[in-house]
């Protein structure tokens, strides 16, 4: 329990903050603060999937939306969706490269990290080829392909992260090419892995670098070797290892075997580019795989609509977190993942409330907490590919992802600028609370393409993403400058040990950013309206399919 101390400094700093979401509605920050005390806290351990730590989380989150009023919207009935899962964890092994005689190891978390999600007893790869293949990009309606018909089979496949026009100059082939600096799917490390593995190679490394990644190598490096995937039973199997090299490791061993690697970065920002192949050198490892079956769920509520209830607004936010860890400085094992996400799951229990206080709506309103976002967005991709509610008439997917905890802000930071209609429902409802829109300053995360939204998205689904990091907000105490620390000092402690509940965490800010997206939801789940995907959007071909199902 809080100590009586924390509880008046809390109730301190937030007894002038409720944000009113609707007439005779409230967002309190100070209930938002409890809920993720709670799941940040050591006996949740961290939230991780098919752990005792997501036993108390689903019984938890059970009861939190029996409490705010929903009714159960999962399979049978019930209160939960089953997520199969497939948990693997690296052991202790060897790693090298061999190069002219000499046999240069590789330390996990050192020069290299990887893992597998392939439920095998050991990893065996004995002196691969190595590839490099540029960014590895193969976008035909782009007139790009890093590949060139080089074969791959049996070799190992090393890519640059983002996308070929991230670092492009003016005047170069690739500049604009890909958006600039907003990372498109091309660019990220889960495509890099998919590509490798229709491509036949054995094993995907992807050079590290913070700028390119949007994040450094102790987030790298956070999951310990473990990993989760979906249970896969097709021919297609995704890669037998992947994973990161150091960027420094990375840039020695192009150096040892001839090339330069800041040489070659600006050659494979062209489209006339080739694979090269690291001459002499091979990679072998030798790493023991313990692997499990696991059965993880999301769970969902919902409110039924009274006019048309077969069209729904989603809101969603994910319950896991990285569960525990190898000891920190101050021998800490729990990562408890406070705003991330505990923060978001707390979001959508405090909207639930405030809609199932006031009248029914027209549409259904459905309340997800995902599993498995942390392992690559495994329960809302379930729920995609196995949806409880049509997604033909899903109106909208509005999803919490990491919410600033720095206190009331002037603006509010969209993700994903360009893509939906959406985008003018938010400018709507920030203006409302007298802020503006400022689109994410750090596009180059990709993050558009890193939350469970993304999973809907990739459907059609009209989507919008609240993130604190992608961009330094322009606080109300501290402006531009304030907003720049409260990121810079967050993201140390993204998915790391720190990421903690403390008394000090100003929840007014968040309760502004749950407001805006509740008050888009009530407009949507009182109308008829339909959210569209903006003309430029790779996403309006996907839902203009479906058109007829909701004329």
């Amino acid at each position: 329990m809080m100590s009586i101390r924390a509880a008046a400094v809390l109730a301190a700093s937030l007894s002038t903050a409720l944000w009113a979401a609707a007439p005779g509605q409230t967002i309190d920050p100070a209930r938002l603060s409890e809920t993720t005390r709670v799941l940040a806290s050591d006996p949740f351990q961290g939230r991780a999937p098919g752990t005792p730590g997501e036993k108390k989380t689903i019984d938890y989150l059970i009861g939190r939306f029996k409490e705010a009023g929903l009714s159960p919207a999962g399979d049978d009935g019930g209160w939960t969706q089953r997520v199969p899962l497939v948990h693997t964890r690296l052991g202790s092994g060897s790693m090298r490269v061999d190069l002219g005689g000499t046999a240069l190891p590789l330390t996990q978390k050192q020069q290299i990290y990887v893992n597998t999600v392939r439920p095998v007893d050991r990893v065996s790869i004995d002196k691969a080829p190595l590839v490099f293949v540029g960014y590895g990009v193969n976008a035909p309606e782009r007139q790009w392909d890093d590949f060139k018909g080089v074969d791959l089979h049996g070799k190992v496949a090393v890519f640059l992260v983002n996308d070929p026009d991230f670092e492009a100059k003016p005047g170069e082939p690739s500049a604009g090419r890909f958006g600039g600096k907003a990372m498109t799917y091309y660019g990220r490390w889960t495509y890099k892995y998919e590509e490798a593995a229709r491509r036949g190679a054995i094993a995907a490394l992807i050079v590290h670098d913070a700028p390119g990644a949007g994040y450094g190598w102790s987030t790298v490096v956070a999951p310990g070797g473990e990993n989760y995937d979906i249970v896969r039973t097709g021919p297609a199997q995704p890669i037998l290892l992947q994973g990161w090299l150091e960027g420094d490791a990375a840039r020695d061993l192009f150096r040892r075997a001839g090339l330069d690697l800041d040489k070659l970065r600006v050659e494979a920002r062209s489209p006339s580019f080739k694979p090269v192949a690291l001459q002499g050198a091979t990679f072998s490892a030798d790493l023991p795989v313990t692997s499990e079956q696991v059965q993880s769920y999301n769970v969902l509520g919902k409110i039924a609509g009274a006019k048309r209830p077969d069209e729904t607004v989603m809101y969603g936010a994910h319950w896991d977190a990285y569960g525990i860890g190898t000891p920190d400085a101050q021998g800490r094992t729990i990562r408890p993942g406070a705003a991330d996400d505990a923060i978001g799951v707390a979001g959508l229990i405090e909207i639930a409330r405030a809609f199932a206080a006031g009248p029914k709506p027209d549409r259904t309103l459905v309340f997800a907490a995902w599993t498995a976002e942390e392992r690559g967005l495994l329960g809302s991709e379930t729920y995609a590919v196995h949806p409880l509610f049509p997604l033909d008439k899903t109106v909208a997917n509005l999803t919490m992802d990491i919410l600033q905890t720095a206190g009331p802000a002037h603006d509010v930071v969209l993700v994903g600028a360009g893509q939906s209609s959406l985008e003018d429902d938010l400018a709507r409802a920030a203006q409302a609370q007298g802020r503006t829109v400022t689109p994410e300053t750090l596009p180059e995360r990709g993050l558009f393409y890193r939350a469970d939204h993304f999973s809907f998205a990739r459907r059609g689904v009209p989507t919008l993403l609240l993130m604190g990091i992608a961009g330094p907000h322009d606080l109300a105490d501290g402006g531009k400058a304030a907003g720049e620390k409260w990121l810079e000092d967050y993201m140390a402690c993204y998915h790391q040990t720190c990421d903690a509940w403390t008394p000090d965490l100003d929840f007014r800010g968040a309760a502004q950013d749950v407001k805006l997206l509740f008050d888009i939801g009530h407009t949507l789940a009182f109308s008829d309206q339909w959210p569209e995907w903006r003309p430029s959007s790779e996403f309006r071909a996907i839902r203009e399919k479906s058109s007829a199902e909701r004329r």
